[in-house]
């Protein structure tokens, strides 16, 4: 029989294979192979939605909804610093955002029902996503193949280095801010950096439009309608005393709400339609609508807080604020009710955050992880809490 020692160590194995042989947004070939593999020795039969996903369900003994559990894949272009035993083996890649522990935990979730299937009312889809560091998202794809047929629900969750270790972080409505992304390329009349007076200096209106936009969050938009706005990228001719022809520019947008991403992406084509008039100059601003904002459902929020305080204690939940970074999750949860946990392995001073080439999560936090997944699963499914005693409270 499954039990928590073993369970634990299922899953740190999967995490530290992971961890040694990350891939990148849809080149996740040979982590699909393995997790395909890994299922079938399970007995199970894995497919795919999409072509670039794993997926596979298990059936409980008595019809019911149908539930997805959802786990990202990817990892990311870094060259890792962590001096692991297990480092990654892949030179220039790292799963330097926790993927590689949220692939463990569905797996170990995966080995708990495959034995437990009488825990099911109903049916749980377990889905293996990829491209979720990406534009455009893995869970576009997903979702386009039909992904979320037939689906009632859908739980994602994060290993969460900003929240502190053992605790829970949990959100009702909006969670996970919308990410937009720009480019505006400015046409000018380059020329003799002597005289200026005989050119339309793109760079003067580059400079101009990156101070401007920088008022449409603060004075465009209401007090209450959050936003950021930041440029990532300004490039502007190659020699010291040459005025250039051309400037461009590429920035992000995070917002929480489409009409607030229409508001700015207004504001920001009126913003260099004026400069550019009245410099003499043309543009071309490209604005891409990336990941909507992730937005949790009420009662699953609910349920999930619930059986977090009974299974860790209400000081180890936590009411998190909206978070300006994006997660394309939030492609399901515009389609059906879902529900993303944040799950806490912050140190302070003792770790570095997400994407760093130095960061690592806390493997003590699988468990608790798995148990309180499960326990929500099981619970929307069956309409009641059952234990499956993976896990307690007084063990953080």
């Amino acid at each position: 029989m499954l039990n928590l020692s073993n369970l634990h160590q299922i899953m740190v194995d999967y995490r530290r294979h992971f961890h040694q042989y990350p891939e990148v947004s849809y080149d996740e070939v040979n982590t699909r192979k393995y997790i395909i593999k890994e299922l079938e020795n399970l007995g199970l039969k894995p497919f795919t939605f999409s072509g670039k996903d794993v997926a596979v369900e298990i059936a409980g003994q008595q019809p019911g909804k149908t539930v997805i559990i959802r786990a990202d894949m990817d990892a990311l272009p870094v060259f890792e610093e962590t001096g692991l035993p297990f480092s990654s083996k892949i030179d220039g890649v790292m799963h330097a955002c926790g993927h590689d522990g949220h692939m463990a935990i569905l797996l170990g979730l995966i080995h708990y029902f495959k034995e437990h299937p009488d825990k099911i009312v109903g049916k749980i889809r377990f889905l293996f996503q990829h491209a979720e560091e990406d534009v455009p998202a893995g869970a576009i794809e997903v979702v386009k193949s039909g992904g979320l047929k037939d689906a009632d629900a859908i739980f994602g969750f994060h290993l969460w280095e900003p929240l502190e270790l053992g605790k829970i972080g949990v959100r009702s409505g909006p969670t996970m801010a919308g990410c937009d992304k720009f480019t505006l390329s400015i046409f000018g009349n380059g020329g003799h950096g002597s005289m200026p007076n005989e050119t339309v200096d793109p760079t003067i209106i580059a400079a101009q439009f990156i101070t401007q936009i920088q008022t449409i969050v603060s004075r465009s938009l209401h007090p209450l309608e959050h936003a950021v706005i930041s440029i990532g990228e300004l490039k502007s001719g190659t020699n010291y005393n040459v005025i250039p022809d051309t400037a461009y520019i590429a920035g992000t947008v995070r917002q929480f709400g489409k009409e607030i991403a229409e508001k700015i992406h207004n504001r920001m084509d009126k913003i260099i339609s004026g400069l550019c008039e009245s410099f003499g100059a043309k543009y071309q601003l490209e604005y891409l609508h990336g990941d909507p904002t992730l937005v949790n459902d009420d009662e699953l929020y609910k349920m999930v807080k619930k059986i977090a305080i009974q299974l860790f204690g209400e000081k180890r939940v936590e009411e998190i604020n909206p978070i300006l970074g994006s997660e394309d999750f939030s492609n399901y949860t515009e389609v059906i009710p879902g529900m993303y946990t944040y799950i806490g392995i912050g140190r302070p001073g003792e770790t570095y955050g997400h994407h760093h080439p130095k960061f690592d999560i806390d493997e003590s936090m699988l468990v608790p992880a798995a148990t309180l997944i499960s326990q929500s699963v099981i619970h929307f499914l069956a309409g009641k809490e059952e234990s499956i005693n993976l896990y307690q409270a007084n063990n953080i």
